[in-house]
């Protein structure tokens, strides 16, 4: 074994993963690659061309980065507890009319706990990804840090990592920028994989068409939910919708119902299959109410402890304070507005650029400032 030890390197076959394994590779741990199938294709039913990290053509671009390096690399069927977990938590969600973030579940449940797995019985004492971002520690507290290119920052689909699966964990990308990481794919010989196009797309949803996903996952949901009402904000009726889990709160565009003016959707209600539309003005809301909480910079919150929280992944997040009722709930009481606060997806507050934690949006409200 080398001086540095045994790392487990997750290898999706794309560049970062890549240049994370090589970087590892020559700071001199023994490197051992792992990929983690974790859906079908065949099984998706979408029209688009099998790619991203589950194609047998990232599988053989991990291998053979693996093979031409000359460290073990394996193959690992995650697909039965993906499929259980995480989509049929995706289902779920959308038929309580949430909005869910399969990837941040992905890696909370699913992707962490089998590289762990895998390390304890390869004897890792580390395992490794290609994900933008750092790890530092304060007061023997590990938490997440966003990382030095903010353009790819990965921190807020990270919160739900606990201080188990921090200790064990490193970023070799987190102190670089994209350019960097493309060029040294480059000078490793792997040219074709500096320029290999990036997927953004939920893995096992490649046409990026959620509402067929969850038609084709279940055949008869179609037939159940459509034929509702769309209804404003005072409870009237003013068009039929498609049904309730095939729209989310914000969404404008695609509500198949011309109303004469920009309407959004602002609430669904899936016990009466109604769907609630609105002015923009109606999107706004000032407290959030936080479930599922995983605090990873500190222990316990102070009352009114101030922070940044960002309501979803691109939202370049909002002054607010924090209230911790207890162990299970975090409120956040914004100091301006915030739009479009959808249950279901994450909510991670930052202290400066570090991760306080996070927790999944239960609700939203407005209460009084004054």
């Amino acid at each position: 074994m080398s001086k540095k030890g045994r790392i487990l390197v997750a290898m999706s076959g794309g560049i970062d993963s890549t240049v994370a394994a090589m970087m590892l590779h020559d700071e001199g741990y023994e490197v051992i690659g792992i990929t983690m199938k974790t859906w079908d294709y065949a099984n998706s039913g979408g029209s688009k061309k099998e790619t991203g990290c589950c194609s047998l053509d990232s599988i053989n671009d991990a291998r053979m980065v693996a093979v031409n390096t000359g460290f073990h690399h394996f193959i690992v069927d995650i697909r039965e507890e993906f499929g259980d977990y995480v989509i049929d938590n995706f289902v779920d969600e959308y038929l309580a009319g949430r909005t869910p973030n399969p990837c941040v579940l992905c890696n909370t449940h699913i992707k962490w706990n089998s590289l762990l797995k895998r390390a304890d019985a390869l004897e890792c004492e580390f395992i490794a990804t290609g994900h933008y971002a750092l790890i530092n520690e304060k007061n023997d507290r590990k938490y997440i840090t966003k990382s030095a290119d903010l353009n790819k920052d990965q921190s807020y689909v990270l919160w739900g990592l606990d201080q188990h699966c921090l200790d064990r964990t490193k970023f070799p990308l987190g102190h670089m920028k994209k350019p960097q990481v493309r060029q040294l794919a480059a000078d490793y010989g792997y040219d074709d994989l500096s320029k290999k196009a990036e997927s953004y797309e939920i893995c096992f949803v490649p046409d990026n068409d959620y509402r067929g996903f969850l038609k084709r996952r279940e055949p008869e949901l179609e037939a159940k939910v459509k034929g509702g009402w769309f209804v404003d904000v005072e409870g009237k009726k003013i068009g039929k919708h498609e049904g309730y889990p095939f729209y989310t709160i914000g969404q404008r565009k695609g509500l198949g119902v011309a109303f004469g003016s920009p309407k959004y959707v602002v609430e669904i209600n899936p016990q009466s299959n109604t769907v609630v539309l609105g002015d923009v003005e109606d999107l706004l809301r000032n407290g959030v109410s936080v479930g599922k909480i995983n605090l990873q910079k500190y222990k316990t919150i102070e009352p009114d402890f101030e922070a940044i929280a960002q309501i979803r992944y691109n939202d370049p997040g909002t002054l607010c304070h924090l209230q911790q009722p207890d162990d299970e709930t975090i409120r956040l009481e914004f100091l301006a507005p915030v739009k479009g606060v959808a249950p279901g997806q994450s909510a991670v507050f930052y202290e400066g650029d570090d991760i306080i934690g996070g927790g999944i949006i239960q609700g939203s409200y407005n209460f009084n400032n004054n």
